[in-house]
């Protein structure tokens, strides 16, 4: 008998209903009958009838597949399949694609493409990544590639890459030197090579090494390309010159060449006319990064050159429309410019009704964005009455330090700044006499930290000297684009106003902590106090500008030393007189008044008193000189008690003299 598999499926269903208790018994004889029925159905062994059948008894070969061609087929009868998919990596995408940009870069040499490459990435935060790679793949390649390596991280820094992710990416070339090495027998040496030519460029501040030193193993390989990096490339003579041509310097360009080519290029237009060539010339100098300096100049042109000022404007207009010039270039150019006004107003009376009339031209032909004007409040309310009082102290600031610089005569620049009676823009003539005296050579810069420790005592406080140093640091950056070596000058200048008792050590922790986290001005302060903290601190940073006037001052101690003891033993009043104005340095003539007290001390004669006496009858030695004598030896008189011991009581003694006969200010 034959029965199909479906009737022997419902007549199992039924039983169970109707014959629940013999229903195991009828179970087992159901299955001895299907077993018999399956066997006669003539069936594959593999089974696997068409649509309504059962198919296999057990479904487990990967083979038996439907088949697409049997009139049947079902589609929705395919199995389904689960497909594998990788997890994708943020950082593993970004580090490829930094290949890809530096194998370009290093076949093309185009340092916009690169830039604009890694900022169409959108992933600020792993730059620190592009730096180790791009270092790391130069360091195995010939020194063409190394000299595009260093010129496009000191292209991309700020601008593209912040100095925080580039001094991250050298720590962690340092941490991995020891693996470099496996693959670059002189990885060290290499690696010391770009560090120092990091700091020659101004990208890695000098304190990195420092910092960096101190946490790392002295065993390691990331410490010996510190040491080679500071004693074979830092601390040779000329050594910024042999860094920068190591390689060869095929590519590399200063700023100061730049800014020459830039000048050349814009005279050469205003008298060709040709807006092209002009285009053209631009764009060969390959450095977009620095097209801002191209605006600021054509900018300057044009108001010093007042019938060029259509051609500049049309170059102007043409570079922004091909795109030469970027939109952000732009504004940094007319930014600039903006802050800059006060000081070209000097040479160009009218410069800043100019600059408005530019920068409204600009925008009406729309090649200037507008938001230049709220961002940078370029253009001020001339009516405003505290804008046009500052205005006037910084023209006349700036007339009085140029006097100073060529008279080198403290006694008449303070004079003419008391006349101004302005005290409150007291760090704004700080800031202004640190920036123009970076500008010039070191006979200027070292003028200005001996007019600066005057001032602390004759006029300024020490919240206007802080106050200055903090408007100095927060426009470090834009100091840097025309001063190179910007951030190296202002560290020199902190540390020289703590070596001078200008600044108290304690006053760069409270600058700090007014500055932005991570800026450029922090690390200048952190520098300062590396240099503070050197050993032979004092001797160096008076020396720092080629032992000018601070090397006077030294010796300046000794020569007062000598003459009061020779006035002292029986010398000629009127000959020690005129020894102190041979010194020519009655900004310190307060050293005199101290070793003078001291020396009355220690030898128990009040002949020096009558010393000082005619000297302030002169007019040799002032009342605030005079005050500040008696501060600095008031301000030691714990530290003379252990030589002297009734040093107090001298001293109150010298005190009621000095009041007595009019010395000493009220204040005091």
């Amino acid at each position: 008998m034959m029965i199909s598999l479906v009737q022997l499926s419902n007549l199992l269903t039924v039983y169970s209903d109707k014959f629940y208790y013999t229903y195991p018994i009828f179970l087992s004889t159901f299955c001895v009958i299907f077993v018999h029925t399956f066997c006669h159905l003539n069936l594959p062994l593999d089974g696997a009838g068409g649509k309504g059948t059962w198919g296999k008894l057990l479904d487990s070969e990967a083979a038996s597949c439907l088949d697409r061609n049997d009139p049947n087929y079902d589609s929705g009868e395919e199995p389904y399949e689960l497909v594998g998919s990788t997890v994708s990596d943020p950082v593993d995408d970004y580090k490829k694609s930094v290949v890809t940009i530096v194998e370009e870069y290093f076949s093309t040499g185009d340092v916009q493409l690169a830039a604009t490459d890694l900022s169409d990435l959108g992933s600020e935060e792993y730059h620190h990544f592009f730096v180790k790679k791009l270092i790391s793949m130069a360091m195995d390649r010939h020194d063409k590639e190394k000299e595009m390596a260093s010129v496009l991280l000191s292209s991309l820094y700020a601008d593209v890459t912040s100095p925080a992710q580039i001094s991250h990416g050298f720590v962690m070339l340092l941490e991995s030197v020891d693996d470099l090495a496996v693959d670059i027998p002189d990885a060290v040496d290499v690696l010391a090579l770009f560090i120092a030519r990091a700091v020659v460029d101004d990208i890695l501040p000098p304190a990195f090494l420092t910092r960096v030193k101190r946490a790392l193993s002295e065993s390691s390989k990331g410490f010996q390309v510190i040491q080679i990096a500071e004693k074979s490339y830092l601390s040779a003579p000329h050594h910024a010159e042999l860094v920068e041509q190591r390689w060869g310097g095929t590519v590399y360009i200063t700023v100061e060449e730049v800014k020459k080519k830039i000048t050349d290029l814009l005279r050469e237009y205003i008298e060709s006319g040709e807006t092209a060539e002009a285009c053209r010339c631009i764009r060969e100098l390959g450095v977009s990064f620095f097209h801002h300096e191209v605006v600021k100049r054509a900018l300057v042109l044009a108001m010093e050159i007042q019938t060029s000022e259509p051609a500049i404007l049309k170059l102007l207009k043409e570079a922004a429309e091909e795109c030469l010039i970027s939109s952000s270039q732009m504004i940094k150019g007319f930014s600039r410019v903006a802050e800059s006004l006060d000081d070209l107003s000097l040479d160009i009376p009218t410069a800043k009704s100019l600059f408005q009339i530019l920068v409204a031209k600009a925008i009406s032909e729309g090649w200037l964005d507008p938001s230049f004007l709220k961002s940078e409040g370029a253009v001020e309310d001339g009516n405003n009455e505290s804008y046009e009082k500052l205005r006037q102290y910084k023209e006349e600031a700036v007339t009085i330090i140029h006097e100073y610089f060529l008279s080198d005569d403290i006694t008449e620049l303070i004079r003419n700044l008391q006349d101004l009676a302005a005290p409150e823009y007291n760090p704004v003539f700080i800031k202004k006499l640190i920036t123009l005296s970076m500008e010039r050579k070191n006979r200027e810069r070292e003028m200005a930290s001996v007019l600066l420790s005057t001032l602390s005592t004759e006029i300024f406080s020490r919240d206007d000297i802080v106050n200055g140093f903090i408007m100095l640091l927060e426009s470090a950056e834009d100091a840097a684009l025309d001063i190179l070596d910007a951030s190296n000058e202002l560290a020199l200048f902190l540390a020289r106003a703590v070596i001078d008792d200008v600044l108290a050590p304690l006053n760069l922790e409270e600058i700090s902590n007014k500055l932005t986290p991570n800026c450029s001005g922090s690390e200048t302060v952190h520098m300062a106090r590396s240099l503070i903290s050197a050993r032979h601190a004092g001797e160096r940073l008076l020396r720092c500008w080629g032992g000018g006037t601070g090397w006077a001052v030294e010796d300046a101690k000794d020569k007062i030393v000598k003459l009061l003891e020779e006035y002292e033993s029986g010398g000629d009043v009127g000959e020690a007189c005129q020894c102190i104005r041979d010194l020519g340095m009655p900004f310190f003539n307060h050293e005199v008044v101290k070793k003078a007290l001291i020396m009355a001390m220690e030898k128990k004669s009040d002949r020096l008193l009558d010393f000082l006496h005619e000297c302030f009858g002169e007019g040799l030695i002032t009342i605030n000189q005079m005050t500040k004598g008696f501060s600095r030896v008031r301000d030691g008189l714990d530290d003379l008690a252990l030589d002297i011991p009734n040093a107090e009581e001298k001293f109150q003694t010298y005190v009621e003299h000095a009041k007595k006969h009019g010395w000493l200010l009220l204040s005091f």
